[in-house]
């Protein structure tokens, strides 16, 4: 079974879709928490076959057909950037393969509902990788606030704010390419707000460009009922503390630099006095948590977790459409067309 530490018995067997940064981060963590990474698949079988040497993958795919197609692949983590995530989750649970689709889901609601009703049609699973949901830190987070340790929630603060390279033909400042502040590093504090508070009912958003046409910083409030709020925030060329914050009524809860990471926490009273302090180190970077969901899901016959729902996936992009139609950001995704062909190789998420 899969062990509530994240850690798996192997015998789940798992397809790697990309060999850029952030798939081997995953792979990293998967091979020192007993997973099974059976494949690899790259569209260059010398970057398949370089990526299987260095993680100790035992097969090297030359194309995403051929991975997908893989009769002792079970699941398939989708690697590469955001603007492909549609096309390859639809390919691999065409092949009858469950996925792990790294975050932003997609590039909107729209293929977010594709990729959602193919999975439940076919009975496979189809989960976001938003790793920090899955965080033992993130665990306890919720259940103090269901537990009433603040009170009523009023308001979630958090921001992912990052100075990354700022190439104009770098990734993430190219529009073809799904660049921008919001879809690599807003994800986060968005995904955030969704957990402790929900869908808001209102978005007011704000950025401000690059030359090159994509958000270079944005801001949104989240509207609730009863006047809660989620302020959230990202930048990617300037960094932050990259603090995060639950606000209720009887106190609040900080969250350490860099919060979506497995960090400490603290507790508050009303008076200032410390409630609690969780510090729990976790083995690897952490991305063994999201992996070892997936694996229950599957062992439970079930489609949908409570951690992070596919519905949920699906509303997150819907709430990024809406601030990108505020801020004026569109992408080519945003037609109905399919994703446009460039390189899909090299995440770096």
């Amino acid at each position: 079974m899969t062990l509530s530490n994240g850690t798996s018995d192997g015998t789940i067997r798992w397809g790697i879709l990309g060999t850029g940064f952030i798939a081997g981060l995953q792979t990293q963590d998967l091979n020192e928490n007993g997973f099974t990474v059976q494949a690899v698949g790259s569209r260059s079988l010398e970057s398949s076959k370089a990526f299987a040497e260095l993680h100790g993958v035992m097969t090297a795919h030359g194309s995403y057909e051929d991975l997908v197609a893989d009769p002792l692949v079970d699941v398939v983590y989708i690697a590469t950037p955001h603007p492909f995530h549609h096309a390859n989750a639809l390919l691999a649970l065409n092949a009858g393969k469950h996925v792990l689709v790294e975050k932003a889901f997609t590039m909107n609601a729209r293929q977010a509902r594709e990729i959602v009703h193919l999975a439940e049609s076919k009975g496979l699973v189809a989960l976001e990788a938003m790793w920090t949901r899955f965080l033992p830190h993130m665990v306890r987070i919720r259940e103090l606030i269901q537990e009433g340790a603040i009170g009523e929630v009023r308001k979630v603060v958090a921001g992912h704010n990052q100075s990354l390279p700022k190439d104009p033909a770098h990734r993430l400042n190219d529009p073809a390419l799904g660049g921008g502040a919001l879809l690599d590093l807003g994800i986060y504090p968005i995904s955030f707000a969704f957990d402790i508070l929900g869908a808001p009912e209102r978005i007011l958003a704000s950025a401000s460009m690059t030359a090159t046409g994509v958000d270079r910083q944005t801001a949104a409030i989240f509207e609730y009922s009863g006047g809660r709020q989620g302020l959230v925030d990202c930048e990617l060329d300037a960094a932050s503390a990259n603090r995060a914050m639950v606000i209720g009524t009887e106190g609040y809860i900080d969250i350490e630099h860099t919060w979506y990471n497995q960090v400490p926490f603290t507790v508050f009273g009303v008076s200032g006095e410390v409630v609690e302090r969780f510090e729990e180190p976790v083995k690897s970077r952490g991305m063994q948590y999201q992996a070892a969901e997936l694996e229950r899901l599957i062992r439970a016959g079930e489609t949908a977790g409570t951690i992070l729902p596919p519905s949920e996936s699906v509303a997150i992009m819907a709430a990024m459409d809406e601030i990108r139609r505020q801020i004026g950001l569109s992408y080519q995704a945003d037609a109905a067309v399919s994703d446009a062909v460039v390189s899909e190789e090299g995440a770096t998420k």
